[in-house]
């Protein structure tokens, strides 16, 4: 009885929270970016695959609860991707974003940046959004090869771009103070990797728009595939990407501007590095589930918005596609 208070009754395919919600989406997406699913053992994986197909066809072992299933389902969920089925390479699951990104996010905010470290640290940045963006796209359809190197030359090349020529205009405006420029240097990040991400989702994912992608009626059949569906899909992801690193990129270079006035970290020069990186990590680890909650994974739009040929083909009002992540 405790349990049926606290666990509601298990459902295959089904987010365990209400996802027409901003806080259900959030506690959905906990789960899916928790850095523990990282741990899980192969053996594991497999005992929880094993458990959802029992549950599917009706052959579950006395005993197993509504929590065994719903953990083996975000397991399940954190590891495999949707649409393949395939294992997602740690570094580039969800789970793994900010472990794997946070390094990445403390090189990008170092204060001092030469040419070379600004143009290593944006393409290392942004080599691993692509990667991120194509392990978990919506993969309905196949991507070749071709394209992901495509894409990932624009991105790469986008954010070396903005964040290069904003650098170039800061050190020129003999207007700023040296303080003044150190602290607007330490803020090119921010439009560099948020205008870079938008052509990351774009050109990473310009398969979807110029193929379609898949929508499903309300028992998850097929109806059709939509190039107008594929460009919502594009426009919500590339919206998450925007909002995700704003807090990573302005809150740590404000909070470490005050604590480096602090007579700690005066004395204690070596301890910057430590702070500056737990500072990130925890930026990063709040701004994450906040950004990839404001869609649902799997959207719903309507028929009518859709081309004629998909109205001709189901009678239900709304379908759903897998918007990715």
């Amino acid at each position: 009885m405790a349990e049926s208070t606290a666990c509601p009754a298990f459902q295959l395919g089904i987010p365990r929270y209400d996802q027409s919600r901003f806080y259900g989406r959030l506690r959905h997406f906990l789960d899916v970016i928790d850095p523990r699913t990282l741990f899980v053992s192969e053996s594991r994986l497999n005992e929880c695959m094993k458990l959802l197909d029992d549950f599917k066809h009706g052959t579950l072992p006395p005993g197993v609860t509504n929590g065994q299933l719903w953990d083996a389902q975000k397991i399940k969920q954190a590891i495999i991707h949707p649409d393949t089925g395939e294992k997602i390479f740690m570094p580039f699951r969800m789970s793994g974003y900010v472990p794997f990104g946070t390094p990445i996010v403390v090189g990008l905010l170092l204060p001092n940046q030469t040419l070379g470290s600004t143009v290593f640290w944006q393409w290392l940045n942004q080599s691993h959004n692509a990667c991120v963006n194509f392990s978990n796209r919506n993969a309905t359809k196949p991507t070749p090869a071709s394209r992901f190197v495509q894409g990932y030359l624009g991105a790469v090349t986008s954010a070396v771009s903005i964040a290069v020529g904003l650098n170039v205009m800061i050190q020129k405006a003999q207007r700023f103070s040296p303080a003044t420029r150190l602290l607007v240097q330490r803020f090119i990040p921010f439009p560099a990797v948020a205008g870079a991400n938008i052509c990351n989702v774009g050109l990473m994912r310009h398969n979807e728009l110029a193929e379609g992608i898949d929508v499903l009626d309300g028992n998850g059949n097929v109806v059709g595939s939509s190039k107008i569906a594929a460009k919502h899909a594009l426009i919500e992801t590339a919206l998450t990407r925007v909002v995700l690193p704003m807090p990573i990129m302005v809150f740590p270079p404000m909070i470490m501007a005050f604590l480096e006035k602090l007579p700690l970290l005066q004395t204690h020069r070596r301890l910057v590095l430590p702070v500056h990186s737990l500072v990130c990590l925890v930026a990063f680890g709040l701004s994450l589930p906040v950004a990839i909650s404001l869609f649902p994974q799997m959207s719903q739009i309507e028929v009518s918005q859709l081309e004629p040929e998909i109205a001709k083909a189901t009678d239900s009002k709304v379908v759903t596609y897998n918007k990715g992540l």
